[in-house]
């Protein structure tokens, strides 16, 4: 992994011209007119709900060119809210931000979006398996007795949660999202969520990973219903390489567990201000995003 100077992450970002719609952990959303916003994945990171004082090196790129890869993947099964990642295509006011903006942004379609997390998984592993350990279910689906951490389902399960606006999203049952959203927008939701699942855990097999499990959010716009934010990225997913797999243990991951592990070790308190971290579990979890892409894609990380 080369190194990288500071200069290259990014850590916030600043568009003077631009009316900022929202910000969270990793994105920031701008917005452009009324129907049109502007998603930039920074570099930044969180663990345990906050985000870290040190940033990602490509980590947001990654973000942004791993989605990018998925939505035309998927372009059969579902619409996406994607307008163009071209940012020689973006409207005017945003070009002149070009230079931050380049490989981490997206201009995509303002949507109503849906107030839930459709996570679909086919592995027993994080809240579900801490779920399951307590319950034997996982979001009122009942599981078979004696499975093990990382253990395979025997099919995979769409298992909802509540969108946090701070600290952890939580499991609800299917019910629960009936009262949420109706029930004829949950049923499509979970069947286009297990179809997404199912083709690219396939297809993720045959290049050697494990999608464990992995969350989507859906929205609405004039055009009907569309796969948006982020998607199938080391940050809304579980990502596992398949030769080290073992049930019964934590797997080794394509992911922030790395910076987990790490920050576990110096027993932080998990309060603020989060810790900085040193220079080579920055450079090492860089290192894992960027292998998670080139694996998936076949291809190397695009730079231009």
């Amino acid at each position: 992994m080369s190194t990288h100077t500071s200069e290259e992450i990014l850590l916030r970002t600043d568009f003077p011209d631009l009316e900022l719609h929202a910000s969270g952990k990793v994105r920031d959303v701008y917005r452009v007119d009324d129907r049109h916003l502007l998603f930039v994945a920074s570099d930044r990171i969180s663990a345990f709900d906050y985000v870290l004082a040190t940033g990602i090196p490509l980590k947001g790129r990654v973000l942004t060119q791993l989605s990018l890869f998925w939505f035309e993947f998927l372009k059969d099964l579902v619409a996406t809210h994607l307008v163009t990642a071209d940012v020689k295509q973006y409207p005017e006011q945003v070009r002149k931000y070009s230079a931050q903006l380049r490989g981490r942004s997206m201009l995509v379609n303002k949507a109503e979006m849906f107030q839930v997390e459709c996570v679909a998984r086919g592995y027993l592993s994080g809240s579900g398996w801490k779920e399951y350990q307590t319950t034997g279910a996982i979001s009122g689906i009942k599981l078979p007795a004696g499975l093990k951490e990382s253990s395979k389902l025997p099919q995979p399960i769409f298992t909802p949660a509540t969108k946090a606006v701070s600290g952890h999203d939580e499991n609800i049952s299917f019910d629960h999202m009936v009262k949420l959203v109706g029930a004829k927008d949950s049923e499509k939701l979970r069947s286009l969520t297990l179809a997404i699942y199912q083709k690219t855990s396939d297809y993720a097999a045959q290049r050697g990973i494990i999608i464990a499990d992995t969350k989507f959010e859906f929205g609405r716009t004039s055009k009907g219903l569309v796969l948006a934010d982020e998607v199938l990225t080391p940050d809304s997913s579980r990502f596992w390489p398949a030769d080290q797999y073992a049930p019964g243990r934590a797997q080794q991951s394509y992911d922030k567990q790395y910076v987990r592990d790490y920050l576990e070790s110096i027993r932080w308190n998990k309060l603020p201000p989060a810790p900085a971290l040193p220079a080579d579990v920055a450079a090492n979890t860089s290192a894992k995003y960027v292998e998670a892409y080139r694996l998936l894609t076949g291809r190397d990380l695009p730079m231009d």
